[in-house]
């Protein structure tokens, strides 16, 4: 019966950990997939109004990578967000390793 306590505690382990991994990588992830996507809602738009996806996209980077700068010269913002991103690999990681306690006092 403990084999199967034991199991059991690192079947939800490995979950935890999934879960924790998915987060970071879909933080992460977002962090560099917003400007792609305003680039192309941009260019959806001007598309809309009547320029061509090329010069669209001539216009639609610059101008989304003038906002980009703006944020990035905002104080603290860009520390921020990388150091929320790195407290989640934190978390996870502190969260998993408490499972190697419950799976010690279970063999015991």
């Amino acid at each position: 019966m403990k084999k199967v306590n034991v199991a059991l505690v690192r079947l939800l382990q490995f979950v935890v950990f999934v879960v924790f991994t998915f987060t970071v990588i879909t933080y992460f992830g977002a962090l560099i997939l917003l400007p792609l996507d305003a680039i192309a809602l941009l260019i959806k738009l001007m598309g809309v109004i009547g320029i061509h996806g090329f010069i669209g996209a001539l216009i639609a980077i610059p101008v989304v990578g003038y906002l980009c700068l703006l944020v990035y010269k905002i104080p603290g913002l860009c520390k921020m967000l990388v150091d929320t991103g790195v407290d989640l690999i934190k978390i996870g990681k502190t969260k998993v390793e408490a499972f190697n306690e419950v799976a010690d006092a279970v063999k015991a």
